[in-house]
């Protein structure tokens, strides 16, 4: 069994990168572009609320709080929830079924935050919705990272982050459009949060058509099926009968042996050689996470704390958000050319580099064109990053693996949303670009330190 189950993995990793995977990707990622729209919400659906008096700023919030911050904070406690404790279902019931689920849970629960009309009921159906979304986010990194042919990896990551980021810009011309207004006499805000429930179709549509993962249905010894989704695999390929080789290290050990129908355990990350990047991706995902989302999340506050009245900010960040999706197409020249940890720290220099230089700017032109840089390094980051965590893990435990590192970006933004207010109240916009700053300058060491090679490298080899 054993030797039919690393044939099955040669032959996938073997196999040349065809149209057909391109497509699966792009499904995939499709319904990842709906994660992403509801993400971005968490800080442009806020002026929206506030116009309709149900939240507050400062001590006026729900418990004391600023209500932007509590409202990050339900968004990233549920994507807490879903990453650490939830998408590890995906190694036991398979990549398909649980993104699916993901996908449907989230479209029920955003829809019914749409209907609320108190802070609490609103973080509390935002927390629900925010665990389908974790779930979802990190299944799609695993899927995509196990149909990737080793040279192609970091080519698929990044048309899965350019499709995904469409949900970006949707989402802030939405609420220019949506957010000022009351349509058919409904706050605009909650025709922009039900929007998800769309996603439903598509979620039906990719549990029809899109085949399980073939190397988890190996790992978990289920070799036939495996060898029959390889043969439809083969096809769309052209390469029924004559694999081609596989590139650089694929042939070196993997990781932790693949055993058929294993069962991966979270104690297997932190023993020997999976322990140190475990501890080096849960301080990346600390520190990435606060410098990040302090910018993507909280952009519009930042810029009417500038000076720049609310709804232009809400004009500037839109135009900022269109340049999410085009930004990973540029990526695909020299997404597996250059070594993914290089890619990482040179986006979080630039990030700590413009974000200084964003904080000190009331132009609008000056607002944009740094917001754009900063955008282009922040998505730069996040598309290396998901490529990254997945590759360095077996697939017995890779979607517990990236689950738990992953959750730790959760925490992080949970706590930093209300650094981040507090610093904005206390040293204002320039305190919190300081802040992000630091952070990013923090993953740039570690990873550039601490993180392994995995370019061109077969999946379960990865970092060997």
């Amino acid at each position: 069994m054993q030797n039919r189950v690393a044939a099955v993995l040669a032959r996938l990793d073997s196999l040349p990168l065809s149209r057909y995977v391109v497509g699966l990707v792009v499904l995939l990622a499709l319904g990842g572009a709906f994660e992403i729209y509801d993400i971005a919400l968490t800080g442009l659906l806020v002026p929206g609320l506030l116009r309709d008096d149900i939240f507050f700023r400062d001590g006026r919030g729900m418990f004391g709080f600023d209500d932007q911050a509590a409202f990050a904070a339900a968004t990233f406690a549920g994507l807490w929830v879903g990453t650490a404790f939830v998408a590890a279902v995906a190694d036991r019931i398979g990549r398909k079924r649980t993104f699916v689920a993901g996908m449907l849970w989230y479209s029920f629960f955003g829809v019914l935050m749409a209907t609320q009309t108190s802070p609490a009921a609103i973080d509390l159906m935002r927390f629900l919705a925010g665990i389908g979304i974790g779930v979802q986010l990190v299944t799609l990194d695993t899927y995509i990272s196990e149909l990737a042919p080793p040279a192609a990896r970091g080519k698929l990551f990044a048309i899965s982050q350019s499709v995904q980021y469409v949900g970006v810009p949707v989402a802030g011309i939405l609420c220019i459009l949506f957010l000022p207004r009351d349509p058919a006499g409904i706050a605009g805000w909650r025709w922009v949060a039900a929007l998800p429930a769309v996603g439903v179709l598509l979620a039906l549509w990719i549990l029809r058509v899109v085949p399980e993962s073939p190397r988890w249905l190996a790992a978990r010894g289920r070799v036939d099926e495996a060898a029959a989704i390889l043969d439809d695999l083969a096809k769309h390929a052209g390469a029924a009968t004559a694999p081609v080789p596989v590139v650089e290290a694929a042939s070196a050990p993997p990781l932790a042996p693949l055993t058929p129908a294993a069962r991966g355990t979270l104690a297997e990350i932190f023993r020997p050689p999976l322990r140190r990047r475990t501890i080096m991706l849960i301080v990346y995902n600390v520190f990435q996470a606060v410098g990040y989302f302090g910018f993507v999340n909280w952009v519009p506050t930042l810029l009417v704390a500038q000076g720049v009245d609310v709804t232009k900010s809400l004009v500037y960040t839109a135009v900022i958000a269109l340049v999410y999706p085009l930004c990973p197409l540029l990526f695909i020249a020299f997404a597996d050319r250059v070594e993914r940890k290089t890619q990482l720290v040179a986006a979080c220099i630039a990030m700590a580099l413009l974000g200084i230089a964003f904080g000190h700017q009331t132009g609008g032109t000056a607002i944009i064109v740094l917001g754009a840089l900063i955008t282009l390094s922040g998505a730069l980051l996040s598309y290396a990053g998901h490529a990254y965590q997945a590759e360095l893990f077996p697939t017995d435990v890779r979607s517990r693996a990236v689950g738990f590192v992953y959750s730790f970006s959760r925490l992080s933004t949970i706590a930093g949303s209300f650094v981040i207010a507090a610093t904005l109240r206390g040293a204002g916009p320039n305190g919190v670009f300081a802040v992000i700053a630091g952070c990013m300058l923090v993953v740039a060491v570690t990873v550039g330190v601490f993180g392994p090679r995995t370019r061109g490298r077969a999946l379960d080899a990865a970092g060997a």
